[in-house]
């Protein structure tokens, strides 16, 4: 018995009773894109041990073909959790931060919005504060000739961007929302937050 290529239901005639659409030169039952009218012999479709779907019901969706009846809709391909998403926000600072503004469904989610404002912001003002830095170092060595005593003041500051980028990651990653002095606020603000 052939199926309608509107709606996959079966037709008697040249016309589906269902929806009312022409099936005049449809594939003959059993056809490329129709399923046989009974269970396929042993060893085909299914694997042994499935259960054949009853005589007279629908089959799984045919290329080509709408869904039909009797069988649930497939899920979409589900994406990464927002906690997941947020740290990866804080992950490669910057640069991950502007990824994550523009890749679609996580473009549109505050939360994560926020947290990749807050990881530009929080890169450029560090990066912004370790060049300074390092010029007044560098004039104080010169002045003051404590090369070495300065140097290694120079070497804490990096300690801690690093300590700053572990808590972000690990708190971003638990769900918790970590705003930070002055760049936090922006963020908020950017991220409708």
């Amino acid at each position: 018995m052939p199926f309608c290529p509107s709606c996959g239901s079966e037709v008697a005639g040249a016309f589906c009773a269902k929806c009312g659409s022409a099936v005049a030169g449809a594939a003959p039952s059993g056809g490329v894109g129709n399923p046989p009218p009974g269970p396929p012999p042993a060893g085909a479709y299914p694997p042994q041990g499935a259960a054949y779907p009853p005589q007279g019901a629908a089959y799984p969706p045919q290329a080509g073909y709408p869904p039909q009846a009797g069988y649930p809709p497939q899920p979409a391909a589900a994406g990464m959790t927002d906690n997941l998403a947020a740290m990866l926000c804080y992950i490669g600072w910057f640069v991950t931060g502007i990824i994550f503004l523009v890749i679609e469904p996580y473009n549109k989610k505050p939360n994560i919005r926020f947290h990749a404002f807050q990881s530009i912001f929080t890169s450029v003002a560090l990066i912004v504060i370790q060049i300074v830095f390092s010029i007044v170092i560098g004039i104080l060595a010169r002045i003051v000739g404590l090369f070495g005593l300065l140097g290694l003041i120079g070497l804490v500051f990096p300690l801690i961007w690093l300590l700053l980028w572990l808590y972000l990651v690990i708190s971003s990653y638990q769900g918790k929302t970590v705003v930070l002095p002055i760049v936090g606020p922006f963020a908020q603000a950017q991220a409708g937050k």
